[in-house]
């Protein structure tokens, strides 16, 4: 396994960590199987990746402590990313809101230290900015939890240039976590060359589209009813169709390079810069094994630029979230 620093943390990462969510929420949830996630978890270990990420959002605190079981007796060694900032109604789940303050942010990193059952976080992100509390306060709080020996190191996710250097004054930001695929290349024009610029590493969240680009989904109707996806605006209508031929295009060049559209797609994130690490996720070993083997795959520059041909920034038809997710997102 590769492995690749995370900005000027000292923090060294398997190229291609695992991304947690789907295995609690969002993504056909009525296939959730605990058990089945612990084995992908564990085996992801075991195959040399050390960098797992969840939220304390995703699944309204399940999805921590799944991760918290699963590391049982494996923590050393492993990089261990959460996230605070999302809040939730306790009672039917609905987004309601993003908190900064600095009484939330700490008393959200004790709750996720016992969900997970460890004494400190490897890197611990503000999920979304709150556009009411000065990112002064938030990085503040955050500080203060690396102070206390709780948090290792900072991180924000979805956060704006001008957000990230003004974190970037009050505490050493360690990473800058946003969707970055072959489908979402928005970060290349500004988000990009500013965490470079600080010496920020970049964490590429979705890195296969949502699935969309691993060729696995032929019809909207292949996802299930209650699938986050079927509200994405990527995957409905007239959208979905012209999404599909783009991935036509991967599954071709995939063929020709003898890998999946999955490792192709990887291996073009990583490609992108030593400093991007993907997260891609899965609840599924078979999936598993497919993605750390991205990894292994080498695309040469002629490949490259034959891609960027067939795929160039703001190809895919659609934003990536629906209105009110997207007022959250280069906040």
């Amino acid at each position: 396994m590769e492995y690749r620093s995370i900005g000027k943390s000292g923090l060294q990462v398997s190229a291609v960590g695992l991304g947690c969510m789907g295995m609690s929420e969002f993504y056909e949830p009525r296939s959730r199987d605990d058990a089945e996630s612990i084995r992908v978890i564990q085996n992801y270990l075991d195959l040399g990746g050390n960098f797992l990420d969840t939220a304390d959002a995703y699944g309204m605190g399940r999805n921590e402590e799944l991760v918290g079981r699963a590391l049982a007796g494996r923590r050393e060694g492993v990089i261990l990313a959460t996230k605070f900032a999302l809040v939730r109604d306790p009672k039917n789940g609905a987004f309601v809101g993003v908190r900064g303050d600095a009484s939330y942010v700490k008393a959200c990193c004790d709750a996720s230290l016992a969900r997970l059952k460890v004494d400190h976080i490897d890197l611990y992100y503000q999920h979304r900015v709150d556009p009411a509390t000065p990112i002064e306060e938030t990085v503040g709080a955050m500080a203060d939890l690396v102070k206390a020996g709780k948090v290792r190191h900072l991180g924000l996710s979805e956060a704006a240039p001008e957000t990230i250097r003004r974190a970037a004054k009050v505490h050493p930001i360690a990473a800058l976590q946003t969707e970055y695929s072959l489908w979402t290349r928005d970060p290349e024009s500004t988000v990009l060359p500013t965490v470079r610029e600080l010496g920020i590493g970049f964490i590429a969240y979705s890195p296969l589209g949502r699935g969309f680009l691993t060729g696995r989904f032929r019809s909207i109707e292949e996802l299930p009813e209650d699938d986050y996806r079927r509200h994405s605006p990527r995957f409905q209508g007239e959208n979905f169709a012209k999404n599909l031929q783009l991935v036509a295009r991967v599954e071709a060049l995939a063929k020709a390079k003898a890998c999946t559209p999955s490792q192709l797609a990887l291996a073009w994130v990583l490609a992108q810069g030593r400093d991007i690490i993907p997260i891609p996720g899965t609840k599924r070993l078979a999936y598993l094994e497919d993605n750390m083997s991205g990894a292994k795959v080498t695309l040469s520059a002629d490949e490259l630029r034959e891609i960027d041909d067939i795929l160039p920034a703001g190809r895919a038809v659609g934003d990536r979230y629906h209105p009110q997710g997207m007022l959250m997102v280069n906040g």
